[in-house]
Formats: structure tokens, C-alpha cells, sequence
């Protein structure tokens, strides 16, 4: 059973797999940090730094509070804002994975079209040729 388990392990398709979770990780964090320290920013600095994530609405009269940590302790709430705001974020990651993998299929398209080099002629085109060049000068 180990030996099939290593077999298994060992397949093309899993060690790929395993390869395209850890980059997609790391990739997601790149991304993150794109939203959250590059794109957010430059949202709240156009909307008079308004901050999505801190708007809520609260299910029962007993939730009071100002931020959405503390209304979240009084009662129950409907965080809308913070529901926006991950919205938002998804829809910048989803357009960035989309122009990355657009980008990709245009350099595939692009090495896809680079037309092949010519076969090397035969040894016995090459004779050929040659018998016929002699025969033409004689």
C-alpha cells in the first residue's frame, strides 16, 4: 500500500498540482498586497478616504456601537461593508489572474505562429541535387 500511495504521489499530474497551489499562494499574497496596500488606498483617497469595511447594520436595537468589532459584541449585525469590500478585492484579483492569463495565451499564440525552420534536405536529396547541378554543366 505504501508503494502504491509513492506511485500515486509521484504522478505528473500531482507533483504539478502541488507546484501551481504553492505559486498560487504566493501569488495570492502578491495580490493582496496590490489591493490592500496599492489599489484600496487610491479608492478611499478618491472617495474622501471612506472605508467600506466599517459599515454595518445592526439586527437588534441593542447594537449601538460606532465600529463593526464593537457591534459585533452587542448583538447581531449584517457587515455589508465588509461584504463590498471583499467583493471588491475579488473582482481586482479576478482581473489581474484574467490579464495575467491573457498575457500568457498571447505569448502561446505568438510562439504558436513563429512558422518552423525547413527540414534539412536528405543525404539522398542532397546527391540528388548534386547529380543534377553536374548535369546541368555538362
Amino acid at each position: 500500500m505504501l508503494k502504491e500511495f509513492r506511485d500515486f504521489a509521484m504522478k505528473g499530474n500531482v507533483v504539478d498540482l502541488a507546484v501551481g497551489v504553492i505559486i498560487g499562494a504566493a501569488f495570492g499574497g502578491i495580490v493582496a498586497s496590490l489591493v490592500s496596500d496599492i489599489i484600496m488606498p487610491i479608492i478611499g483617497s478618491i472617495t474622501g478616504g471612506l472605508d467600506f469595511s466599517n459599515y454595518f447594520t445592526g439586527l437588534s436595537k441593542a447594537v449601538t456601537a460606532g465600529n463593526l468589532a464593537d457591534a459585533k459584541k452587542q448583538g447581531a449585525v449584517l457587515a455589508w461593508g465588509n461584504f463590498l469590500t471583499l467583493t471588491i478585492n475579488f473582482l481586482i484579483v479576478a482581473f489581474v489572474l484574467f490579464m495575467v492569463i491573457r498575457g500568457m495565451n498571447k505569448l502561446k499564440r505568438k510562439d504558436a505562429a513563429a512558422p518552423a525552420a525547413p527540414p534539412k534536405p536528405t543525404r539522398e536529396e542532397e546527391l540528388l541535387t548534386e547529380i543534377r547541378d553536374l548535369l546541368k554543366k555538362a
